[in-house]
């Protein structure tokens, strides 16, 4: 099983991944010349040190992606000085020994195919949500797709997009969007924007915004798009190559025990622990990954009905809040009813 790993940034933190055998390891790049979609973590890097830990991933035989998947340029890339850059950008990641990059914008893919020998991932920020989709960015020079998770649970949707490429599928295992979020493009808009070359500063408006919602329903923390450890065959069945973890905006520590988890394909504690959520859901909520045993069962078979069906509704009421008195076991109490937002 191939897993792509988040790293944080750091010499050490990457060392101690690829002695985990994993199949590829992915990191920001450089935001002076474009974002990615998290907020960049501030590490001091330049083009000697990616070379310095692609070399240092290469000793392990473990592969170096370069994220760049900021969804919004505002353009520059279609000028003459736009290109230019992004040109010089991707010729200096190639000399610095980076096996790939992950990118959302058609343009820069259709770029490299034609002038680099990097493989190319097209970002699940270009939003591959069907066959259609998936063979447009096959065409124009992708070498894997990461699917939009959005459809994690779609397995119709999953089989038709493996029938339609050749080319390899990543899917991310433990990111905490809301699924079908309505905030989502707006959300990758505004990072592409703060953490950029020509960064600005805004409220974060929609972070707030989606933490509300989940802590008003915690419905919704049970239907966001994450995977189980225990449900990795079903998708190795559907013909899925890559299993992505997200993640690196966490400590090294968190990272490992979440690829000690999938790798594993069991993991008996909270489940919110091993999930991307913002840490106001992770450090507040308690679900004991047990008690989710056989849910692949009915999400397989999801038709989104969520008023007609209620079984995601069920287990949210299984849910159980952290206080803070006592050890862990009595500060955890039942969480009230399930509670729509208002």
């Amino acid at each position: 099983m191939d897993f792509s790993v988040p790293h944080p940034g750091h010499i050490e933190a990457l060392r101690e991944i690829c002695k985990k055998g994993v199949y590829e390891v992915y990191r920001e790049g450089l935001p002076d010349y474009i974002g990615t979609g998290r907020v960049a973590l501030g590490v001091v890097q330049d083009f000697e040190n990616i070379r310095e830990q692609a070399s240092l991933a290469h000793r392990y035989g473990v592969k170096l992606n370069i994220v760049l998947n900021s969804p919004c340029l505002s353009g520059n890339h279609l000028t003459r000085e736009g290109e230019k850059r992004y040109h010089n950008y991707f010729a200096q990641l190639e000399d610095a020994k980076v096996d790939g990059i992950t990118v959302a914008e058609p343009y820069l893919i259709k770029l490299c195919d034609r002038e680099f020998d990097m493989d190319i991932t097209a970002s699940c920020l270009a939003f591959v949500d069907s066959a259609e989709r998936a063979r447009f960015f096959e065409e124009i020079g992708t070498d894997t797709i990461a699917i939009d998770p959005n459809i994690n649970r779609n397995f119709h949707v999953l089989e038709m997009i493996r029938d339609a490429v050749s080319c390899k599928l990543k899917i991310l295992l433990n990111q905490g969007c809301l699924i079908g979020c309505p905030l989502r493009y707006s959300q990758f808009n505004l990072i592409s924007h703060t953490n950029g070359p020509d960064q600005v500063k805004a409220q974060e408006y929609y972070h707030h915004k989606c933490t509300t919602m989940r802590i008003h329903d915690t419905e919704l923390m049970i239907k966001s798009d994450w995977i189980r450890p225990e449900d990795l065959g079903e998708y190795e069945a559907v013909g899925i190559d890559i299993f992505k973890l997200c993640g690196r905006m966490h400590p090294i520590n968190w990272i490992l025990e979440c690829l000690d988890a999938y790798s594993s394909r069991r993991y008996d504690g909270n489940i919110f622990e091993i999930i991307d959520f913002y840490r106001e859901i992770k450090h507040a909520y308690y679900l004991s990954n047990r008690e989710l045993d056989h849910a692949i069962d009915v999400w397989k078979h999801c038709d989104g009905m969520c008023e007609r069906c209620g079984f995601c509704k069920k287990l949210s009421e299984r849910i159980q809040v952290f206080t803070e008195k006592g050890t862990e076991r009595e500060g955890l109490v039942m969480f009230p009813a399930y509670t729509s937002v208002e």
